[in-house]
């Protein structure tokens, strides 16, 4: 494990206080959020007022199984990269980080598909899972007919993560498919939905997510499940055999409630034999890359390294 960004620390800190303030002031709502609240989180850019900036260079189409993907080719492509966007499995969608996706894209050389999963409450576990699985297995027959490479690379932040593993982990025992990923890119995700001891001792702080966000979010995803059926390893990957796995570099800040899901998560990936980079970052609350700050910028840095050279 490494902690990182250890001299961006009082900046990171001012704006989770401001964050925290900010998020403080505003109108209490339900645990589970109502209609017109999903529409609107699934309508503006997450952790943000305003609806996501779409760029040109983002093109909306159906893969097989019906699955939306949003697809980026730059000029040059050295390899595909399989991007599942977060948002509690309940909002977030594909054309939600354009300008992010198109850098990546630009600086790697990748062409990224970005995949438009259906989501909960409407669509609940294993709907999303399944679309993953579908994209992944899409790219897995057609990148090289696409996009001139069959180098794959996979990743997601938040709920991504999460589906990310779980992708990786269905081709591997449902299509006997492993090593067709060359790596993952795993940022702040939830890897047991049953509440690792982190999520629990969280508490109310309003730090974009918190343990009753947290909660809520696992029952709206996997809705009549209790704590044991979500420690299945179909649902919480921190739990499934996990060789065979592609070398991985996994993210999360030190004021995350989701902590200890990478700490242990990355404990097990390199105890069943895959190279892991564990990278902890000085005060990162969760979803820390959705705003301008200076850990921002050098995350999305190590991320393009990471998968330029994987």
């Amino acid at each position: 494990m490494t902690i990182t960004d250890e001299d961006c620390l009082p900046e990171t800190l001012a704006f989770n206080e401001k964050f925290e303030a900010a998020a403080a002031s505003r109108p209490a709502r339900e645990q589970a959020p109502s209609a017109a609240e999903l529409a609107l989180l699934r309508r503006n850019r997450l952790g943000a007022d305003t609806p996501p900036v779409r760029l040109e260079h983002g093109q909306d189409r159906v893969v097989a199984g019906g699955v939306n993907v949003r697809t980026f080719v730059p000029d040059r492509v050295d390899g595909v990269h399989l991007h599942i966007h977060g948002g509690s499995w309940a909002f977030g969608s594909a054309d939600g980080q354009d300008e992010r996706l198109w850098r990546l894209a630009v600086e790697a050389r990748l062409a990224v598909v970005s995949v438009d999963y259906r989501l909960a409450p409407e669509h609940p576990f294993p709907a999303g899972p399944d679309d993953c699985e579908a994209a992944a297995r899409w790219l897995v027959e057609h990148a090289a007919a696409e996009f001139g490479t069959e180098r794959l690379l996979i990743g997601g932040d938040s709920a991504g993560a999460h589906l990310a593993v779980l992708t990786l982990l269905r081709l591997r025992d449902r299509h006997g498919i492993t090593g067709a990923f060359r790596a993952a890119h795993l940022l702040f995700g939830a890897y047991d939905l049953s509440m690792t001891p982190s999520v629990r001792l969280f508490g109310p702080r309003p730090l974009l997510i918190n343990t009753d966000g947290l909660r809520g979010a696992y029952e709206m995803f996997t809705p009549g499940m209790g704590a044991e059926q979500r420690r299945d390893p179909e649902v919480s990957p921190l739990f499934a055999d996990l060789a065979g796995m592609p070398p991985a570099r996994i993210v999360v800040g030190t004021e995350d409630p989701l902590l200890d899901d990478s700490l242990f998560l990355a404990r097990r990936w390199e105890s069943a034999g895959a190279p892991v980079r564990l990278d902890v970052i000085a005060g990162a609350m969760h979803g820390f890359t959705l705003f301008p700050l200076a850990i921002t910028e050098r995350e999305e840095r190590r991320e393009r390294d990471f998968l330029a050279t994987a």
